[in-house]
């Protein structure tokens, strides 16, 4: 618990919001206008974690006297990279091709200092098993969730229909910021 320290978040994310304050963080919104980008020669996790830096040193530019997190998740699939859906049928597409496997959710977080001229980051991993879906249950999971603003379509912090098996490593990572590293990453702020 982390009461009365304050944060700025370089992102949108209202899922990440909530898991800082529910740990106790002050948290200011000031998301990045950065265009994330997909370097060819870089892996998933170093892709999170390169996008994760622009948008921290990009908001820490304009919070001089704050901390600035900021934060990146990617699902991976058989070596395809799936971000947000585009639309609708992108969405169908992500979710049907994740139904019965098992897939790795990679975040990429960099925390930027201004005061006290100290920056880092790491990239956190889980792997995540979907159960069988029917195109009708695909819908209908669509329906309740709004899988557009999600990368891999789906929200794990609801699960709603049981649509998650299995998850092995973080949980707080698969809804878009592992907690547990953070924590032990923040005693150095």
């Amino acid at each position: 618990m982390h009461t009365g320290h304050s944060i700025v978040l370089a992102s949108a994310s209202p899922r990440r919001r909530d898991l800082l304050r529910e740990s106790g963080w002050n948290v200011r919104i000031k998301p990045s206008d950065i265009e994330e980008l997909m370097p060819a020669h870089l892996t998933v996790g170093e892709t999170t974690l390169f996008n994760a830096k622009r948008k921290a040193s990009h908001v820490a530019r304009h919070e001089r006297d704050s901390l600035v997190l900021a934060a990146d998740t990617l699902v991976s699939f058989g070596g395809r990279i799936l971000g947000k859906p585009r639309d609708l049928d992108e969405a169908f597409e992500m979710l049907s091709l994740l139904g019965g496997q098992t897939h790795e959710v990679f975040s990429g977080v960099w925390l930027v200092s201004v005061p006290t001229r100290k920056a880092c980051g790491f990239i956190e991993v889980s792997r995540v098993r979907f159960r069988c879906l029917s195109p009708d249950e695909i819908r209908e999971y669509m329906r309740r969730i709004g899988p557009l603003d999600k990368a891999g379509a789906y929200a794990a912090q609801k699960n709603e229909m049981d649509v998650i098996a299995a998850i092995e490593g973080s949980w707080t990572n698969v809804i878009g910021l592992p907690m547990e590293t953070l924590f032990n990453v923040l005693k150095n702020f």
